[in-house]
């Protein structure tokens, strides 16, 4: 288990019953990277990844 997953694991058992938009989440990553610039790098790929996930490697 990596140290993340008990994040995720965290935001599924607290959230995991809700719907929310993708500008919700946008809003929120936004916010963290305001919060933590330091992190700026790692919300964009998160980001980068998640809009491209369709899409098939090249």
């Amino acid at each position: 288990m990596y140290f993340t997953d008990r994040g995720i694991e965290e935001l599924v058992a607290r959230r995991g019953d809700e719907e929310v938009s993708l500008a919700w989440l946008a809003d929120r990553l936004q916010e963290f990277t305001d919060l933590h610039p330091e992190f700026e790098i790692a919300v964009e790929r998160l980001a980068t990844w998640l809009a491209r996930e369709d899409e098939p490697d090249d």
